[in-house]
């Protein structure tokens, strides 16, 4: 087996660790970056292309596979699904298709094919101005969601309350798109779709994360996680739990949710991460990514549901069936959270108290910004600091050492006082930064689930 891993911009080193477990898993993994840092990967298996231009990326391809004679190609990146099918397609190698990708990673053509297959999603439009912005919030009714059609990790998205609002959000938003860095790291001269602000309904009710596979007629939702996040104007991907605390009735309407989506975006073959919230008590489509979501919830879904999202890459990138089945709860809870910086600024440095990271409640912990990185915190962006596990024996146990041990972590910005890191309920004290109470439907949502950790990952240090 040999696999090819492809980013048209490196994005920092932050798809590394999953790389590696593929080269673990007997990937033999190889990477092209268009575009990327000379000591990235082993040097005998790596190769930049000296542009981020997609035929310039896919020429380099095409030429290293004339040598080397890969198996598959996959990414990890968001910013990149529609450049490794273009690839796949050029090479002979299996793969989604573009226009799947295309569909898959544009959230305008998203929800256009998935209102095309009749699939529960909220009221959408896209906005080319805050006129079209405005009426779309006096038609749908505030709130609202704003969020960009190109976007990832909930960078630049809002919840808009008034009219007012919405002109603020609208031009950081706008002033957003010019800088993100989930377009500074897609291929260039290929179409990807539009690219602006769409308006959407908000959805009222609690959210779930699933790591899924679709292989053919079939479609496996194998690990689903909670979302308990308290949430105020910006949706910080932040707090989950697992297992979940969804019922097997819910479970079956989200699969049937999922799998008409999936194959209304064209997808036939893919590992998948589907994001679900609940609307009036009925679930809802938010979106479908073709790669496994980020952060920890690979470890997540391997521990508490005996699945592997990066197994999975691997083999279908290949052409081969994961090793997959329906959710099965392994009977392990966990519960991870961001960490977050009250400002935003030049890092300087993040540190954690050995008593954390030498903790039995400390399961993971890993610092995905280095020193130097520019953290930008809404409303001008969403970056993070990195992420903490940790166990305990219930929801209430493991938020008080989350909240304990976050708030004994040093984070330190250029030029500025020394400060710790935060998690939602640490936000409740920012009264200045318009952060809100948890709502008594967040803490019930979430009450009784306990968190647990990862075995096999050792926590790190965080000072960089």
């Amino acid at each position: 087996m040999k696999l090819l891993h492809v980013e048209a911009k490196q994005n920092l080193y932050y798809y590394q660790g999953r790389s590696k477990q593929v080269d673990e898993y007997g990937g033999n993994l190889h990477v092209l970056n268009g575009v990327g840092e000379p000591d990235f990967w082993d040097a005998g298996r790596y190769r930049i292309a000296g542009s981020q231009r997609i035929d310039d990326i896919v020429a380099a391809a095409r030429e290293w596979h004339e040598v080397e004679q890969f198996d598959g190609v996959l990414t990890f990146a968001e910013s990149a699904v529609v450049t490794v099918a273009r690839i796949a397609e050029e090479l002979g190698l299996p793969g989604v298709g573009v226009d799947a990708a295309r569909t898959s990673r544009n959230k305008l053509l998203m929800r256009r094919a998935h209102e095309s297959a009749g699939v529960p999603i909220p009221k959408f439009r896209f906005c080319p101005d805050v006129d079209v912005a405005l009426a779309a919030g006096e038609e749908f009714g505030y709130p609202v969601v704003l969020k960009p059609t190109l976007g990832a990790a909930s960078h630049f998205v809002y919840r808009i309350d008034s009219p007012q609002e919405m002109r603020e959000r609208f031009a950081d938003a706008t002033d957003g798109l010019q800088r993100m860095i989930w377009m500074r790291t897609e291929a260039t001269g290929q179409d990807i779709g539009p690219y602006g602000l769409l308006v959407e309904s908000f959805l009222n009710g609690h959210e779930h994360l699933f790591e899924a596979v679709a292989w053919d007629d079939d479609l496996y939702l194998a690990s689903a996680v909670d979302r308990v996040t308290v949430e105020g104007h910006n949706f910080d991907d932040d707090v989950h739990v697992a297992p979940t605390s969804l019922s097997e009735t819910d479970l079956a309407k989200i699969q049937h949710i999922v799998k008409a989506a999936t194959h209304a975006q064209g997808v036939r073959r893919s590992a998948l991460h589907a994001e679900i919230r609940f609307h009036d008590g009925e679930p809802h489509l938010l979106e479908i990514a073709i790669r496994p979501g980020g952060g920890a919830l690979d470890m997540v879904a391997r521990v508490t549901a005996d699945f592997c999202p990066i197994r999975a890459v691997r083999d279908v990138a290949r052409g081969v069936k994961p090793k997959v089945q329906h959710y099965t709860p392994t009977g392990v809870h966990m519960m991870g959270t961001c960490l977050i910086s009250r400002e935003s600024g030049e890092l300087e440095y993040v540190s954690v108290p050995e008593e954390i990271t030498n903790s039995p409640k400390t399961l993971f912990a890993k610092a995905t910004a280095m020193v130097g990185d520019t953290i930008l915190r809404p409303p001008q962006g969403n970056n993070i600091l990195g992420f903490l596990v940790v166990t305990g024996t219930s929801f209430d146990d493991v938020q008080t050492t989350l909240e304990d041990f976050a708030n004994r972590i040093d984070v330190k910005m250029v030029g500025q006082p020394l400060a710790k890191c935060i998690t939602p309920w640490g936000r409740s004290d920012q009264a200045s930064s318009g952060s809100e109470q948890p709502s008594q439907e967040d803490v019930h949502a979430a009450e009784d689930l306990a968190a647990t950790p990862v075995p096999d990952v050792p926590a790190e240090a965080l000072r960089r």
